[in-house]
């Protein structure tokens, strides 16, 4: 079983960055497809990216240009780095591990999340 921890998020202004950390433990995720979704109160929850073992990644239209997924195989964490942010991403971030890009069905259970607040 592994355990996943988001943390990064914050209150941060139109057009500002933010880079939110997803940390593994339980077991070596470097072999997995890993990624993010969001959720805002009252909506489903949304694939934002997803990164496989061998670099390749899968972008959310309405984060392409803007978001990059990375992983530290070291430290055993996933990132997503969030650049010029817009009041329509406030939500909270979930990581998860996948079987692969294509089939994004969480595989272990959902961390507590990571509120992001995008707002003047």
């Amino acid at each position: 079983q592994v355990q996943l921890v988001e943390s990064g998020g914050d209150l941060v202004q139109p057009g500002g960055s933010l880079r939110l950390s997803c940390a593994a433990s339980g077991s070596d995720v470097s072999s997995y497809s890993m990624g993010w979704y969001r959720q805002v109160p009252g909506n489903k929850r949304e694939l934002v990216a997803v990164r496989d073992e061998g670099h390749k990644a899968r972008y959310a239209d309405f984060v392409k240009g803007r978001f990059t997924i990375s992983r530290d195989n070291a430290k055993n964490t996933e990132y997503l780095q969030m650049n010029n942010l817009r009041p329509e991403d406030t939500a909270v971030y979930y990581c998860n591990v996948f079987s692969n890009l294509w089939n994004t069905t969480p595989r272990f259970a959902w961390g507590q999340g990571t509120q992001v607040t995008v707002s003047s």
